[in-house]
């Protein structure tokens, strides 16, 4: 395997000249999001033609060089597990792909459990990789040799990849699911969270009072503004389990704060009496003038939670879910989500175009399932 790590304009020349001479490329990004505050796009791997280019977005813009490329329709870009990549594509360089086949939504349909990269090549071609930079910081420079090779193979062998899963997905008559989920996947974004409440995106959050959720609220923002100004993940900040318990416990002093499990000390002694001042804030406040958890659109009740109807059609609906997976041979949230059967729970809907129109849903899904979802209901 021949690799190049494109950073002049040179570089981009070639990876140019690469494109206009190939049906099919395979694509992975690396970001910096485990490491750093913002996940921001670090390096893009591209192969083709027994060719691999590592562009660094740091030093060369290669959104003019890929994006005739991508967003046409004449070559087929092979990725896996491209849900996030096609996010960071799309907001860090303006590239909208399209004409995916993403490896790893191909192993999901066809039954394959592990349907990591690594646990899918060794599987299915042979080949061994190495996890050792998994959870490397990309946002580093220069970039080691040995980070660049791990790098390269993350997409030198997804052509083979996609060529071997393909046939199988004709065989067992699922190229067409497989097909109407890349056409999905090509139009994921990243949402807007302005205007979202945090604690929406922490499971632990409706397990709390109003009050302790108003802590908790409180403490996402503390953990915010700190990762901000140390441009590090949020989880490396403080884990969302750890500012449940704080928002739980509620510590009166710096000291019982750095005793929480999970909490740095360190931090803790240098930001934590803003933490404390925030909570006395809220412990101030009245009854009626707690926020609590926010109610889910369109919820039975109001209470962001299901109703007891709700939960029993839910658990109708998964029923009907598991046994369908069971017989097809493949995971019961590859067929339908959770979420989506709470959706349809939610709606009942009462003809086979309803439950197609629920947000989430397929035509695949729908020919398969909606008239048992709908006699469930």
């Amino acid at each position: 395997m021949e690799i190049r790590y494109v950073d002049d304009s040179e570089g981009l020349e070639a990876v140019r000249s690469t494109l206009q001479t190939t049906d099919r490329i395979a694509l992975d990004c690396e970001a910096a999001g485990y490491h750093r505050y913002s996940d921001r796009l670090c390096l893009i791997q591209l192969s083709a033609n027994g060719q691999t280019y590592l562009m660094d977005p740091f030093e060369v813009d290669p959104a003019p060089v890929l994006r005739p490329v991508l967003e046409g329709s004449e070559v087929e870009v092979v990725m896996h597990g491209a849900d996030f990549d096609v996010r960071l594509l799309a907001r860090d360089l303006g590239i909208r792909p399209g004409k995916l086949f993403d490896t790893q939504i191909a192993a999901s349909l066809l039954g394959i459990e592990a349907i990591g990269l690594s646990a899918l090549l060794k599987s299915e071609l042979g080949i061994h990789l190495s996890k050792k930079y998994q959870k490397a910081d990309w946002a580093r420079r220069p970039l080691p040799s040995p980070m660049r090779e791990y790098a390269a193979h993350d997409s030198a062998h997804l052509i083979a990849l996609a060529a071997h899963l393909r046939p199988a997905l004709e065989q067992a008559g699922r190229l067409g699911w497989a097909v109407e989920e890349f056409r999905e996947l090509e139009q994921v974004r990243f949402e807007k969270s302005e205007g979202r409440d945090p604690v929406r995106s922490v499971k632990e959050a409706r397990t709390l009072g109003p009050r302790e959720v108003d802590r908790l609220r409180e403490a996402l923002g503390w953990r915010d503004r700190l990762g901000r100004e140390l441009d590090r993940a949020l989880f490396r900040v403080a884990a969302d389990a750890v500012l449940v318990e704080t928002a739980r416990t509620n510590p009166a002093t710096v000291s019982a704060l750095s005793g929480i499990r999970g909490m740095s000390p360190a931090l803790a002694a240098e930001w934590g009496s803003d933490l404390l001042a925030r909570f006395r804030e809220v412990d101030d406040r009245p009854e009626d003038g707690l926020v609590g958890y926010p109610a889910r659109e369109g919820s039975s009740n109001g209470s962001g939670r299901p109703s007891l109807e709700v939960e029993a059609r839910i658990a109708r609906l998964k029923t009907i879910r598991n046994e369908r997976a069971r017989q097809l041979g493949v995971g019961r949230g590859t067929l339908l989500s959770n979420a989506v059967l709470q959706e349809i729970a939610e709606l009942s809907p009462i003809r086979t175009e309803d439950v197609e129109a629920v947000k989430g849903v397929r035509r695949w899904q729908a020919e398969l399932l909606a008239a048992d979802l709908i006699a469930s209901l």
